[in-house]
C-alpha cells in the first residue's frame, strides 16, 4: 500500500476519488431524504464503508463543507444552516433551505 505523502500522486488520486464518492453519497442521500429533512454525516460514511465508517467522519465533514460552499447542500446545527467555514459540534446535512 502506498504511503500517504504529497509526493505520491497515486495516493492523492485515491483521496480525490474518496472525496468525490463521499460528495456523491451526501448528495444522493440528501436528495432522497428531500427538502426540509436532513441526514446524519455518518449515513454518508456508512454508504461508503459500512465496516469502518467511523474513520471517514472527518473526510465526510470536509466533503460536506465543499458541497455547502458550492450551494448544493446546507450544513445544519440545531436545525439552522451554518457557515460551512465556521461551525463546531454535531451537524446534520440536507438540501439548502428554499428562499
Amino acid at each position: 500500500m502506498p504511503e500517504e505523502s504529497p509526493e505520491n500522486p497515486s495516493k492523492r488520486l485515491s483521496n480525490g476519488d474518496l472525496d468525490a464518492r463521499l460528495r456523491a453519497h451526501i448528495l444522493t442521500l440528501s436528495e432522497a431524504r428531500g427538502a426540509g429533512k436532513t441526514i446524519c454525516p455518518s449515513d454518508a460514511a456508512r454508504a461508503e464503508r459500512p465496516e469502518d465508517w467511523n474513520s471517514l467522519m472527518k473526510p465526510v465533514r470536509r466533503a460536506a463543507q465543499t458541497l455547502a460552499r458550492e450551494g448544493l447542500i446546507a450544513i445544519y446545527r440545531k436545525g439552522k444552516p451554518v457557515d460551512p467555514d465556521n461551525f463546531k459540534g454535531v451537524i446534520r446535512l440536507g438540501l439548502p433551505p428554499v428562499k
